[in-house]
């Protein structure tokens, strides 16, 4: 990427991906985040496509991921990825939803040189990714996988990952099992591996983007933070009313479909918490609450950063924003320019 177009914070994270910005948009499925996923990389980000679910008829569910693919390529001529939870079958490997999932995303590549152009990243999580970055290097894809303990981040770079992403357990959505926290998990996982590091979990504002850099990450990526926008247009406004209204303490942990699940303290979740309940039925459960904006009786996903959010933003003026607070936040400790701290990769 030319200086021109680099942004303040640009390194190497930014310069691989070919974003102005080191934010990323997280993967939020089974909830639609096209719309939500071009206005991120719009602003700068790089926004992600999620997949829609894992239950169902799942060649339908394919074939609408691919639609999405091709609307977020059409209302945006920036870099975007898509994220993919791998499971595992029986036998250790990826799960046959992933497998179906993947081949749409490499044939929405291969049919449009447009899409390929914009289409650059390709998100893995919720399991090991067994086998699979070698077709997605093959592909001309750039392979980031999420974790949330460093020895998964070894293994993760030893298998040839280009990026790995690491969550820390205040995230929404599915959580690590492993309960670290980011300014513990980060630092390990940077010190570690020699790939660049994006911490997700607990960002909200510059001061967050600014900490994370500090810790040793290259990038962010926001969930909470973004799905409360004015541009997350495919989901209910009452779940965005919900995450403006969380306070600390509103969040709970329960058993979710790929493991531990961050979400909002209701009636629902609470039920859900204990005792056995089908997986479909927490995805439906989940479809309820962003598509018909039952926050009673839906499972709102979020994590604990929603407490500190008190509005609901627009992509393009939020994200150029926090990058301009985390600069002036850097500068301002930095000594000079060429004595950059320890951790603070440029």
């Amino acid at each position: 990427m030319s200086d021109k177009v680099r942004g303040p914070l640009a390194n190497r994270y930014t310069d691989l991906v070919g974003i102005r910005h080191p934010v990323v948009q997280e993967g939020m499925g089974p909830f639609g985040t096209t719309r939500l996923a071009a206005a991120v990389s719009n602003a700068g980000g790089l926004g992600t496509v999620s997949v829609p679910g894992t239950d169902g008829d799942l060649h339908a569910a394919a074939a609408e991921l691919r639609r999405s693919i091709e609307e977020c390529a059409t209302r945006t001529s920036a870099p975007f990825a898509v994220n993919i939870p791998v499971g595992h079958d029986r036998n250790g490997g990826i799960a046959t939803f992933a497998r179906i999932y993947l081949d749409a995303v490499f044939a929405a590549r291969r049919g449009d040189a447009g899409i390929a152009s914009r289409l650059r990243v390709l998100t893995t999580s919720a399991g090991f990714p067994a086998g699979l970055t070698a077709r997605i290097h093959d592909e001309g894809m750039i392979h980031q996988h999420k974790v949330g303990a460093t020895r998964h981040a070894v293994k993760a770079v030893e298998a040839g990952v280009d990026v790995v992403i690491a969550a820390g357990s205040e995230m929404g959505g599915h959580a690590p099992a492993s309960g670290m926290h980011t300014f513990v998990l980060v630092p390990n996982v940077a010190a570690a591996v020699d790939v660049p590091v994006v911490l997700t979990g607990g960002v909200r504002d510059g001061r967050g983007l600014a900490a994370a850099l500090c810790l040793g990450a290259d990038a962010v990526a926001l969930g909470t933070r973004f799905a409360a926008t004015t541009d997350n247009t495919e989901w209910h406004p009452a779940y965005r009313d919900a995450l403006v209204a969380a306070q600390e303490g509103d969040d709970l942990l329960i058993d979710g479909v790929f493991g531990p699940c961050r979400m909002l303290r209701n009636p629902a979740a609470e039920k859900m918490r204990t005792g056995t309940t089908p997986q479909a039925e927490k995805i439906a459960a989940m479809r309820r609450a962003q598509i018909e904006g039952d926050t009673e009786n839906g499972l709102v996903l979020m994590g604990q950063v929603a407490s500190g959010i008190s509005d609901v933003v627009t992509v393009a003026e939020y994200l150029p924003r926090i990058v301009d607070e985390a600069a002036e936040i850097l500068t301002s400790i930095q000594p000079s320019p060429n004595t950059p701290m320890k951790g603070y990769k440029r």
